[in-house]
């Protein structure tokens, strides 16, 4: 007969298997079994999630530790408890409810050479997720048992050790322990070893010394400096997740002891080092940018640079040769990265503009990921603070304004708030040509936000319209206040929130701002918003909201006489249920140390007794009051603004009774 080839059986049903998993089956049995449900998960989400909603899992960890089960059933059940651990995090969870870390960790210790190696591999994916239990390591028992693993001659045991420490020590008082344990010691001889094992103890070193820098100082004294140098070489090491571990653990190290760090030249290299793992495949491309924005942030110096070896120019060159092929990781951590850039030097915005940056990320503000439309938005937030370019109107234009609007409407709030922190730049805009924001619907909308649920998107709308009613005409801030009504500016300078008070303070106060017909607004509805205002100043604790408070107060008085009357209604009440009680706050904001406090309340008196026209009323309440007695204590003021102030108030009250 002719020879014919072996048909493999078809794979059996998710719900066969795990019923065969409760049966009274033979170990001969469940071994295939076990192997069958391993190899269908390997990899594949959905295969996982049907065998969690079948309760596998728990019947899977019974096995680990059945008297009855053979080393290879045991080794077959472990795998597949790693399985579902890897990539899943409901997996993480069935596997932590099942109590699968106890009987895992029982396991290291059996007979099997098999069964051990099997159960430190699964152990190792556990903890790798954030899920994870950690242990104290300021327990001696706790402490005992890492050393012993450390000391295991079993490199899958060692690997387990070091990913426990990734995992697990976060507390300064944990990582000077095991300092002083000399698991660190411990870590950089395993820094000779495989690659898997190298990895680990680079993570786990980065984990010890990070934010301490007594175990940073230790470390690098390690053999007069032996430990360091094999980090450095680590840089260069072939495989890209060694070079990018070697490079955290290096920051980490920096960042704690920065004295170590003096020479430039390290920096740069790892700057160098990093934007080269850019351009490597998968999770080492992904994590690369995110490392690199950790070490250039919150360092002008670094920042620089950064710039001189064409860092800004590498990463926008990665996103022209393929932003549609990127990974949404890389392509948000490319994006922050330039956000990072354009953070803090007139110099880096513009060079991000010249290299047409924003043109370059206005179709990632549509992405699907949110996490990169985010990022996109951090990044025209960041640029658009160039003094140069806002008063030039370059990101008033309706390639960057409509998409950002759309994103006001994003289902995402951490979208919506992003959107708003880069409109409210944008807003400043310091030309009077903004009618793209006033004729895209944004106001409308801006508006809609400034009544939502969430604080922080309340007080990003008030202050996007706070920005965009600057050196607006009148005819613009009628529109944008007929919208808001007078009813909501009302309510938001009562909100809950501080934060939100403030800023609605604030656009009051740019709304009246040279408008004299527009402040028609403020005295309709009985007066509410300068009621509003009045008890904002009775109550309020926060000298920022005083500051804002008086300018628009001041803003106020520069108008006609009625305006005057409410005002000093206002500061000095016939009736102390409507002004500012006691009287003597105003005496109280002249002495206060904050500078802006004390020149806003100027304001206020220097438009109050302008001398062309009758004051002597208002000045005599000002005498009254205990206001010019304190002023004249205030003609050296340090501020010098301050002191202009002072003696154009004294000089105009001097005029008016004469």
């Amino acid at each position: 007969m002719p020879a014919t080839a072996a048909v493999a059986p078809p794979p059996s049903a998710p719900e066969q298997l795990a019923a065969r998993l409760s049966s009274d089956d033979s170990s001969e049995s469940l071994l295939p079994t076990l192997r069958e449900i391993k190899n269908q998960i390997i990899g594949n989400r959905t295969k996982k999630l049907v065998y969690l909603r079948l309760h596998a899992v728990p019947r899977i960890v019974a096995l680990l530790s059945s008297p009855s089960s053979p080393p290879p059933v045991i080794v077959q059940a472990v795998a597949a408890v790693g399985s579902f651990a890897c990539g899943v995090e409901e997996g993480v969870r069935a596997v932590l409810d099942a109590s699968a870390v106890s009987h895992l960790t029982v396991l290291l210790s059996h007979p099997d050479a098999k069964v051990v190696d099997s159960a430190a591999r699964s152990l190792r994916i556990i903890f790798q997720s954030k899920l994870a239990p950690k242990y104290d390591f300021l327990l001696e028992e706790n402490k005992t048992f890492l050393l012993s693993l450390l000391n295991s001659t079993n490199e899958n045991i060692t690997e387990l050790a070091a990913s426990i420490i990734a995992h697990s020590c976060e507390k300064p008082a944990e990582q000077t322990s095991l300092c002083d344990a000399g698991v660190i010691q411990k870590l950089v001889s395993l820094l000779g070893g495989p690659s898997n094992q190298r990895d680990t103890s680079l993570d786990a070193i980065s984990a010890i010394v990070k934010n301490n820098p007594e175990v940073a100082t230790k470390f690098v004294s390690i053999s007069n400096g032996k430990a360091f140098n094999s980090l450095m070489g680590l840089m260069q090491d072939r495989y890209p997740r060694t070079r990018l571990l070697a490079c955290v653990c290096l920051i980490s190290i920096e960042q704690a002891f920065p004295l170590y760090f003096q020479e430039m030249q390290i920096k740069t290299k790892l700057i160098l080092i990093l934007l080269d793992l850019i351009e490597e495949a998968g999770r080492v491309g992904d994590e690369a940018p995110f490392v690199l924005k950790g070490l250039i942030g919150e360092s002008e110096e670094l920042h620089r640079q950064a710039l001189s070896v064409t860092a800004a120019e590498r990463l926008c060159g990665y996103l022209r040769k393929g932003k549609a092929l990127l990974e949404a990781r890389r392509l948000e951590g490319i994006l922050l990265v330039l956000a990072e850039l354009g953070s803090k030097l007139e110099q880096s915005r513009a060079q991000l503009i010249e290299l047409q940056v924003p043109s370059l990320i206005i179709d990632l503000l549509k992405n699907d990921c949110a996490q990169v439309r985010i990022a996109a938005c951090n990044v025209i937030k960041n640029i658009s603070r160039s003094l140069k370019n806002l008063c030039a109107g370059r990101f008033g234009t309706e390639s960057i304004v409509m998409p950002l609007v759309q994103l006001l409407c994003d289902s995402s709030t951490s979208v919506q708030t992003a959107a708003l922190d880069a409109i409210c730049n944008v807003a400043v805009n310091l030309t009077t040509k903004k009618s793209v924001l006033l004729q895209s619907g944004g106001v409308s909308i801006l508006c809609q936000l400034t009544r939502s649920m969430h604080s922080e998107v309340r007080l990003k709308s008030v202050r996007a319209l706070r920005n965009l009613m600057f050196l607006l005409d009148r005819k613009d801030k009628d529109l944008i206040f007929t919208e808001l009504t007078v009813s909501t500016l009302t309510s938001l300078i009562s909100d809950p929130d501080p934060l939100v008070q403030e800023q609605a303070l604030a656009l009051a106060g740019n709304f009246v701002d040279g408008c004299g017909v527009s402040t028609k607004f403020i005295f309709s509805e009985d007066i509410s918003i300068i009621e509003a205002v009045s008890r904002q100043l009775k109550g309020a604790s926060s000298p920022g909201m005083c500051i804002q408070g008086m300018f628009f107060l001041a803003n106020m008085a520069a108008e006609n006489e009625s305006h005057k009357d409410a005002v000093m209604d206002c500061i000095l009440p016939t009736s102390l249920d409507i002004g500012i009680s006691p009287p003597n706050s105003l005496v109280n904001f002249l002495q206060s140390k904050e500078r802006l406090l004390r020149l806003s309340t100027l304001w206020c008196l220097v438009n109050l007794v302008n001398p062309e026209q009758r004051n002597s009323l208002r000045v005599s309440a000002l005498q009254g009051a205990g206001i010019i007695s304190q002023l004249k204590t205030m003609v050296n003021d340090p501020c010098l603004d301050c002191k202009l102030r002072v003696r154009m108030v004294l000089e105009r009250c001097l005029e008016n009774r004469e």
